[in-house]
């Protein structure tokens, strides 16, 4: 992961020395030379996604390419908030490896996530709620029209997966996920997540800044730490953030970082959207042809 842009540019190669110095190991060495399960660990993989999100963006800047307005699903908030400069990229790696480590330790053995496709959000919501007495169980990612995550204790993610196939979803399917995210089940992550942030400096976005939980632009930097510990027990609005960020006049979205997940997603809830993605040399080149 990463290694395309840390071979091509030595800013990037600097921006993973910074990384590794910040988190006191070498977060580049797992990931060019893994091992995968190392990476695959949350606690790794979050910080090594916001590093290559920051060094892809690093190289996109020094094109020339600018942006008005920042938004990120999930993890995605932290590289979000960095981009907009409310929060130091050493900041932004030590506070997402903290945020990884909570969400390994609130979530062990305590549940799974869930994909349901081709349901409207109601009816996730009545599965959900029928599901209820087997356990926890709630929406977790609102994605895009069609397709919803729900997270919760095993038993109950599996029996609303059944109620909502009787309601008529095309597809429900348990994730490969390590815990419940985005649930009531993470209280005690977001309760750490609360402590870890009252250690680092929030500053005002330099540019507008979405709050994918409240899917609304946010300046305060109480409400912005606020809103990242409630990200953690709260649906990621993620249809409601790119709605609102095309009625206040956005029509040109950039995927900055490993994959491109999001732009499928943004395609289905805007269709006259222009996306383009960045991750790599490759892309980068292609910048240069944007309108």
């Amino acid at each position: 992961m990463g290694k395309d842009l840390f071979e091509a540019f030595a800013e990037c190669r600097e921006l993973f020395g910074r990384a590794d110095q910040a988190l006191g190991f070498s977060l580049s060495k797992i990931c060019f030379e893994g091992p995968e399960d190392e990476l695959k660990k949350t606690a790794n993989t979050q910080p090594a996604l916001l590093t290559v999100s920051i060094a892809a963006l690093g190289q996109l800047r020094k094109k020339g390419v600018g942006f008005n307005a920042v938004a990120g699903h999930s993890l995605g908030a932290y590289s979000a908030l960095v981009a907009a400069g409310a929060l130091s990229f050493e900041d932004g790696v030590k506070l997402v490896r903290r945020r990884g480590e909570l969400m390994e330790q609130a979530g062990a053995g305590k549940g799974t996530m869930a994909v349901i496709l081709n349901l409207e959000e109601d009816k996730v919501a009545q599965a959900c709620a029928e599901a209820s007495a087997a356990g926890v169980v709630e929406p977790a990612n609102v994605n895009c029209p069609g397709q919803i995550v729900i997270s919760g204790e095993k038993a109950a993610v599996l029996l609303a997966c059944e109620k909502a196939k009787a309601l008529g979803a095309k597809r429900a399917m348990e994730l490969p996920v390590s815990g419940p995210f985005h649930s009531s089940l993470m209280k005690q992550a977001a309760d750490g997540l609360r402590e870890a942030l009252g250690s680092v400096r929030l500053s005002e976005p330099e540019t507008i800044y979405y709050s994918d939980i409240d899917a609304k632009s946010l300046k305060e930097t109480g409400a912005i730490a606020e809103s990242l510990v409630r990200q953690l027990v709260a649906p990621v609005q993620w249809i409601k953030t790119i709605e609102a960020m095309g009625r206040d006049g956005f029509t040109t979205f950039v995927e900055v970082g490993s994959g491109k997940v999001l732009n499928g997603l943004i395609r289905k809830i805007n269709k006259d959207a222009v996306i383009y993605n960045v991750g790599d040399s490759a892309s980068l080149a292609e910048a240069d042809q944007w309108k």
